[in-house]
């Protein structure tokens, strides 16, 4: 008798690294869970994937987050995979931008990343199986003038997720987990800031697809910090030994050219 094909939850699924996620992890003999705010496009999805489940959720709403709570505990026989991938961007100076937009990015970031890894990790870790990818950013290594609260949520997940591995390697425990740190990415991500995709040289950005091969091929690997991308790598390591009043003049010029700063 086969076993079953395991499960792989994603949320942010509709499009972009979410969707890429979705349409790999399909290819590769999961059985995906789609998760996202837009129904419209997750049952598009669905159906190119010759049938998937879907989530219709807003993880900032508190009765969509525990449903999708429940989904995973319901699931903890067989879900071997939860990626992290919901996110969005709010464009502009904190002080000047609405204080909504901000605890909505902290409640998504942050309290739905602890809570669904905390869902997730209860069921893996009690069979010694199953692994988390929490999508974080490139912009979490750092700060910039316009994205104080994206950089900030943002380095929270990945220094969640980096602790996350040493309670799990205390423990002895094979589960694995990682923090995916793209940099710019192809998909509507972007188009939702209103970005020019041209102000940014084409030799900076990423497709989707090359950021989950960067991801699952980093897994299989154990790393627990993937940085799609040569440029972003070496970008980070050097961000290591500049003093940070370099740092800060860096980022003001840079936030003085930025549009919508």
């Amino acid at each position: 008798m086969s076993n079953p094909q395991p499960l792989a939850m994603v949320t942010g699924a509709s499009s972009g690294i979410g969707a890429a996620f979705a349409r790999r992890l399909s290819r590769d003999g999961y059985r995906p869970i789609l998760v996202a705010r837009r129904a419209g496009l997750l049952e598009d999805l669905a159906r190119e994937l010759g049938g998937a489940e879907t989530l219709v959720a807003d993880l900032t709403v508190e009765e969509d987050l525990r449903c999708v709570e429940a989904r995973i505990a319901a699931a903890a026989a067989d879900l071997d995979l939860l990626v992290n991938n919901a996110g969005f961007v709010l464009a502009g100076r904190f002080y000047e931008t609405p204080v909504e937009g901000h605890t909505r990015m902290h409640s998504l970031h942050v309290c739905a990343t602890m809570r669904l890894s905390h869902a997730a990790l209860r069921g893996m870790t009690a069979r010694g199986k199953g692994a988390l990818i929490n999508v974080s950013s490139v912009a979490s290594f750092s700060q910039s003038p316009g994205s104080v609260s994206y950089c900030a949520t943002k380095a929270w997940m990945t220094s969640f997720t980096e602790g996350l591995h040493l309670d799990l390697l205390s423990a002895g425990s094979p589960v694995r987990v990682q923090a995916l740190c793209p940099g710019f990415t192809y998909s509507e991500f972007h188009d939702v800031m209103g970005m020019d995709r041209g102000s940014i040289p084409k030799w900076l950005w990423c497709t989707a697809e090359e950021v989950v091969a960067a991801s699952l091929k980093g897994l299989a690997k154990g790393k627990v910090v993937v940085i799609p991308g040569l440029f972003y790598r070496a970008l980070v390591r050097a961000m290591r030994w500049v003093p940070r009043f370099a740092f800060y003049r860096m980022a003001v010029v840079y936030g003085r050219h930025r549009k919508g700063v």
